[in-house]
């Protein structure tokens, strides 16, 4: 049970606006130990994975409490002094691809002279090979902290890459579990995101976007619940529309590195962070999320075993064409070395498109970030 020496976090009202809401499957994993209810778990996952990359997991055996907890902690931290937070912020290893700690919000300018309005700080999983300094409202917590990084990955990461090994017909349903071994080296991370409520005029002149269009560069992402509307997802007819927060769920989305290793058959799925409706406008937005990547030895290149990536001929991907066999490693710090460079020369036109100049972009020669206006 999580500790009850912290206040209590409360979330604040849902929007009561009429919004234009993605249609997304719900997998139950309570079946997933029952018989026959992995085969039916994988018939949901199949469309989800090839047509959107999101869907929602209930049933999932972290508790409400538990989950709220980690609000509570986001929530004592954020409410630091900012020179007590950034004295775990070094803008050196952002530089270097290193994303762990905190990252002030105004790291980067969006556009039109409006900087970034997020906070997040990163917790890498407890494998042994992370040792930082936590400040003392979250370092005093840390037995519970650890224990829901592994939950998040015993309960939820694992059975999904079980159920994505059936659905890539593999001959062992733990291939996947190997290669994102909780204790073996790798950057999976659990965060606390904040974001600031704007004002309309500075809204505006962001397209009325917290976060432009893209793709994660992992292989899953966990979103926890939570009530301020403001994630939108690109379906497949190339229309954005709005993630309903969905009680006792958690919204989950594939990314870069599962497409990588599946030659594209899982999609990576296109998402941003917009605006509140204006019944919520002026809230801010608290997040608690949980990252998985594969092992940091793991080479990207399309799983070589599975028949049915065979059958369609995936044997390719973005990687591999540019003659790159990248490890996890390799690939997340030169992908967030590209993400948090600082000084960007972005424009925004009056419909919100964003538009970067080629080195902004480039991630590796001849590969580059993709911004989904």
């Amino acid at each position: 049970m999580p500790d009850t020496s912290l206040e209590k976090y409360d979330h604040v009202p849902v929007t009561k606006e009429d919004l234009d809401w993605a249609e997304l499957v719900t997998l139950d994993l309570s079946l997933y130990d029952q018989p026959g209810g992995k085969e039916k778990l994988v018939k949901q996952l199949e469309h989800a994975v090839q047509h959107v990359g999101f869907f929602y997991v209930k049933n999932f055996n972290i508790s409400q409490e538990e989950v709220d907890f980690q609000f509570a902690l986001g929530r004592e931290f954020y409410a630091l002094p900012l020179e007590e937070k950034l004295k775990y912020h070094n803008a050196d290893d952002l530089a270097r691809g290193e994303y762990n700690g905190y990252r002030p919000a105004g790291h980067r300018i969006l556009g039109n002279g409006i900087r970034d309005n997020v906070q997040v700080y990163n917790i890498p999983k407890f494998d042994g090979y992370h040792q930082r300094a936590q400040p003392d409202v979250l370092q005093k917590y840390a037995t519970e902290i650890e224990a829901f990084s592994r939950k998040c990955h015993t309960e939820v990461v694992e059975k999904l890459l079980r159920l994505f090994a059936i659905l890539l017909e593999l001959p062992d349903e733990d291939q996947l579990v190997r290669d994102h071994k909780y204790d073996v080296k790798g950057e999976d991370h659990l965060r606390y995101m904040h974001y600031a409520a704007r004002s309309a005029e500075d809204n505006k002149k962001v397209g009325e976007l917290y976060s432009p269009g893209h793709t994660d560069l992992g292989t899953i992402t966990l979103l926890f619940r939570q009530p301020v509307v403001a994630l939108q997802i690109l379906n497949s007819e190339g229309q954005w529309k709005w993630v309903r927060p969905q009680d006792g769920t958690i919204t989950i989305n594939t990314c870069d590195a599962l497409t990588a290793l599946t030659g594209g058959f899982i999609k990576s799925s296109i998402h941003r962070v917009h605006a509140p409706p204006q019944d919520q406008a002026h809230v801010d937005r608290l997040g608690v999320l949980y990252f998985a990547r594969p092992n940091n030895h793991v080479i990207l290149d399309p799983i070589q075993n599975s028949p049915l990536l065979n059958h369609l001929g995936l044997t390719k991907n973005a990687f591999t064409e540019l003659d790159q066999h990248l490890t996890t490693e390799q690939w997340v710090k030169v992908r967030q070395s590209q993400q948090q460079r600082r000084n960007r020369d972005v424009k925004i036109s009056d419909d919100g498109k964003y538009t970067y100049k080629h080195k902004d972009l480039e991630i590796i020669p001849g590969l580059q970030a993709v911004v989904y206006n």
